[in-house]
């Protein structure tokens, strides 16, 4: 779940509009001469009907010429991704995660699979990443949340539909992200996130609220730093390195023209390694948390 909420799920801020301060999640707005881009940090997974964006965003979405997303928000990448997590994500035939584990690692996980109603006969022909992710779906089920609300469903709704769609990743490239980590590293985060769903079930709501409130602070220190802590490699391959490329491409685009909105995790729009603050470090005015 820990690597969900940050790569492919996470975190946000304080959005001062029409000059008074208001909680709400995540906006920056990037600007130069002839350009306006809005960066909207998003959470992949919501509870239905929920009442979350903010005028600044819902007005960008009426004025963009272009949108940005991790990967393309339609039914063909959506399949994609799941054929590609099923070829890739599976144990050999005579392959068992519980044996890969220690005993204790072992127990745990059986816990944690009981409590969020996870099939254990699943999990156990899964890779590791793909168990870590597999486990954190039955905690958002568990709160009632999924995919289906979240805000990249949701924003692709909203946008102007003379506005180009555009994506920063393929499904390949994202699963590879995933899959690629050294079998250790994939174990270690999955060591995490099972004490993190044992210990702190209540963390997805937690998460939640600190975004809605706009709490910067406390969405950092509970889905940024963690993995930036205790996986250095995966925090290096997930954030750092993909917040660089991003901004590589939105530095590209600011210098044409137009107006462009860009909706990816919070989690890469936070701290000193987020996208904001390398724009900021480029030159472009930034304004935003």
């Amino acid at each position: 779940m820990r690597r969900l909420r940050t790569s492919l799920t996470s975190a946000l801020a304080v959005l001062a509009f029409a000059g008074a301060a208001v909680a709400a999640p995540p906006i920056w707005v990037v600007r130069d001469k002839d350009s306006e881009m809005v960066l909207f940090g998003s959470v992949h997974v919501l509870p239905p009907n929920m009442d979350w964006a903010p005028p600044a965003l819902t007005e960008a979405l009426k004025a963009a010429d272009d949108i940005w997303f991790e990967l393309p928000v339609d039914a063909q990448t959506e399949t994609e991704t799941a054929g590609l997590a099923a070829q890739v994500g599976v144990l050999p035939p005579d392959g068992s995660l519980f044996k890969l584990l220690s005993p204790a690692d072992a127990a745990l996980m059986s816990r944690v699979a009981e409590a969020y109603g996870v099939s254990t006969a699943l999990l156990d022909r899964l890779q590791p990443w793909l168990a870590e992710i597999s486990l954190a779906g039955g905690a958002y089920r568990k709160a009632g949340a999924d995919a289906g609300g979240g805000v990249e469903k949701v924003v692709a709704g909203m946008v102007s539909p003379t506005a180009k769609r555009e994506a920063f990743e393929t499904p390949a490239e994202q699963i590879a992200l995933l899959s690629d980590g050294k079998l250790a590293e994939q174990i270690a985060s999955l060591r995490e996130t099972l004490h993190e769903m044992e210990d702190k079930p209540d963390e997805f709501q937690v998460l939640l609220k600190a975004w809605l409130d706009g709490d910067v602070d406390a969405l950092r220190r509970e889905a940024v730093d963690p993995i930036r802590e205790t996986s250095p490699a995966l925090f290096l391959r997930l954030i750092t390195e993909r917040n660089a490329r991003w901004t590589q491409i939105l530095d590209a685009r600011l210098k044409g023209h137009g107006r462009t909105v860009v909706v990816v995790g919070a989690g890469h729009l936070v701290g000193p390694d987020g996208v904001p603050a390398r724009l900021r470090a480029l030159g472009y005015s930034v304004t935003g948390p």
